[in-house]
């Protein structure tokens, strides 16, 4: 677990005792009546779903199968972009959703779904001051164009000091506030199992049941799913997405009971053929899914590479210093496994600016000794063999680099080559391609509500945030803030307009 999880977790803890404090009422609270809106799952979306939803007056209950709120905010990034914000006019920024849009599109080439896209752009801005007003602080110089992923064109991608627990610390105090006024009731440490639907199909509320066991069936006009993916469910996963699941890292409750649920009542899932995998972590084993260990710094942008990529099979398979984020996620999501071998040899070891930021080169040392994923031979062959590549194509693939070095001509046009690999030892980092989201999700309209294959609505069923999946919104690309922008967004929308508008 790293700090930053850590200590996310320790505010996440803090932050909900109020909150479960207030808002766990005794069960006979529960079962009187009809709700107007049951909102399933406390996350990045149902939060602002049962607050906006409570705020205008219906009367809603949130429930969520953790012990607190946020759901994975807790270990997001919580990256968000807008145009037209607030954060951008102080800084005299000039954007507008029409230049968000095109981006969006330039990025990930049209992959996601138009309508939702459109419905995103245009209602970003006013989520993103929503949270600006009620407390929310960007890191200083914040908006920026990029990071981790491919960079947007202009200045409008920003996360706060706390990365995802800025966003639950800001929306954590209202939900306190909504349920000590009585407009908002929560439920914890209580999962839904099931949908209720009646004859005509239409979803007439939902079945639950606590951590004591004790089983209830709860009433609603309407139903939101906000429940997440299933990126901690392995074959669930796999199932949806053809792919393993080789990093453990999403929240314990991404389960997929969202999907199930959906599927149950007549919905169906899109987007698992847009999986698209991150340029690389280690992992602390190959048994997946695996705990990260480690972050390598292979971004251009903020380190350039001295070292070079091979596949499983010992070849170079793209170029290094491509600044394209995209281009090179695009290249490991091709390679067998979706993963690779840094590579180097003792005199890159000795100059090169530190591969893994915050490991002093003790503790890179001793995990060549000790990791899986780090190797170390005192000639090329013997590390093919240690990481079970070709020899031959391995050799072969790094003899032609340092040939490409000598003359300032690479094949694959790479420019920044400032040593050979040849001198030894030689080392080796695996690092695996792996995402924290799901591609796959129940497919929606442009109302947010749960359709059939046949594009039919199910009657009173909503969903919003990962559930709905990332390839809805992000397409077949990682785009900036496009996970946990809309997820917000959808979720204000659903609430303060959308339900019940449809009834």
């Amino acid at each position: 677990m790293s700090e930053l999880e850590s200590s996310s977790k320790r505010t996440f803890l803090k932050g909900s005792a109020a909150a479960a404090a207030a808002a766990i009422m005794p069960r006979s609270v529960y079962a009187a009546d009809t709700w107007d809106v049951i909102v399933v799952g406390g996350g990045t979306a149902g939060m602002p779903t049962a607050y906006f939803a409570a705020m205008r007056g219906l009367k809603t209950l949130l429930i969520d199968k953790y012990h607190m709120l946020g759901g994975t905010l807790d270990r997001s990034g919580g990256q968000i972009a807008a145009a037209g914000t607030k954060f951008q006019k102080s800084l005299g920024i000039v954007d507008t959703p029409d230049e968000h849009y095109a981006d969006i599109l330039r990025i990930n080439k049209g992959t996601g779904d138009p309508a939702l896209g459109r419905l995103f752009v245009d209602n970003a801005a006013a989520t993103v001051d929503w949270l600006f007003d009620n407390g929310f602080k960007a890191v200083e110089g914040h908006p920026v164009a990029g990071s981790g992923h491919e960079f947007f064109l202009k200045r409008r991608y920003q996360w706060g000091s706390k990365n995802g627990v800025s966003i639950y610390e800001t929306m954590q105090p209202l939900i306190d506030q909504a349920v000590a006024r009585g407009k908002l009731q929560v439920m914890l440490s209580t999962g839904v199992t099931e949908l209720l639907q009646g004859a005509n199909g239409a979803i007439q509320g939902v079945k639950t049941e606590d951590a004591s066991g004790t089983r209830s069936e709860l009433r609603a006009k309407s139903v939101v799913l906000t429940s997440g993916g299933s990126a901690s469910n392995p074959v669930m996963f796999q199932d949806h997405h053809g792919v393993p699941l080789f990093a453990k890292i999403a929240h314990p409750m991404s389960q997929g009971h969202g999907l199930t649920m959906g599927l149950g009542v007549g919905g169906y899932l899109r987007g698992g053929d847009k999986y698209l995998c991150s340029f690389g972590a280690v992992l602390r084993d190959r048994a997946y899914p695996s705990p990260i260990d480690a972050g390598v710094v292979l971004q251009p942008h903020q380190r350039m590479p001295w070292e070079i990529f091979v596949n499983a099979s010992g070849q170079r398979f793209v170029r290094e210093d491509h600044a394209s984020v995209d281009h090179r996620e695009k290249a490991l999501l091709a390679q067998p496994g979706h993963r690779c071998f840094v590579v180097f040899d003792q005199a890159i070891l000795d100059k090169a600016p530190p591969l893994i930021p915050g490991w002093p080169r003790e503790k890179l040392m001793a995990a060549f000794n000790q990791h899986a994923m780090f190797t170390t031979a005192p000639t090329l062959a013997e590390l093919g063999a240690r990481i079970m590549v070709d020899i031959g194509v391995f050799e072969k693939s790094v003899a032609d680099y340092n040939a490409a070095q000598q003359t300032g001509s690479d094949r694959f046009g790479r420019n920044h080559m400032p040593l050979p690999v040849a001198q030894g030892p030689y080392y080796a980092v695996g690092v695996q391609g792996f995402t924290i989201k799901s591609s796959a999700g129940l497919a929606v309209n442009p109302s947010l509500q749960v359709i059939r294959p046949n594009g039919q609505p199910i009657p009173n069923l909503y969903a919003a945030g990962e559930v709905i999946g990332g390839g809805a919104t992000s397409g077949a690309s990682f785009v900036n803030g496009m996970m946990v922008t809309p997820a917000l967004t959808f979720g204000r929308l659903l609430g303060s307009k959308i339900l019940l508008r449809n009834a």
